[in-house]
């Protein structure tokens, strides 16, 4: 049995995914209308979260992946907080099938940084005078999904051209 390019299986080296370095690139918090804000509000605030998810080669087999993070809370129109974090990692991956290195970039190496950045926000949050906000786990698989997509419509209309 080979694996597919004519080597057995136990010959192929171990795919290797390593962790270098995670670090805050940048943080902001905003408590605009305090302490006005921080009276206790009649109805729940509208929290709105966007995350994205952007990669760059740092070295041969080294990638940063950012982990971008914003949102705000409002409340009857008004600004209660905002926030924007971008967490970044530098991950080593090694022996990985070149069809495979995109999709574990893009997945896997965020959901290793998003219980960090969360972590980050609730903290944030909660020392502007708010209750922790917790947000929910990510499936990153289905934005990774949502992402390609969007690329391939994009590449799609490109080539379209009208006569």
């Amino acid at each position: 049995m080979t694996n597919g390019n004519g080597t057995p299986p136990e010959a192929a080296p171990p795919p290797q995914l390593n962790v270098l370095a995670q670090y805050t690139k940048d943080f902001s918090f905003e408590n605009p209308n305090a302490p006005g804000s921080l009276a206790p509000q009649q109805q729940q605030p509208a929290i709105n979260i966007q995350i994205n998810v952007s990669a760059n080669n740092v070295a041969d087999t080294d990638y940063e992946v950012t982990l971008s993070v914003e949102g705000k809370a409002e409340s009857l129109g008004k600004l209660m907080f905002s926030f924007e974090l971008a967490y970044a990692g530098v991950f080593r991956i090694a022996n990985v099938p070149k069809e495979n290195l995109h999709p574990l970039v893009m997945i896997e190496c965020p959901r290793l940084l998003f219980p960090f950045a969360r972590e980050i926000i609730a903290t944030a949050v909660r020392d502007g005078g708010f209750p922790p906000l917790m947000l929910d786990p990510v499936d990153f698989v289905g934005l990774y999904r949502q992402n390609m997509e969007r690329q391939a419509a994009q590449m799609q209309a490109s080539q379209v051209k009208p006569s």
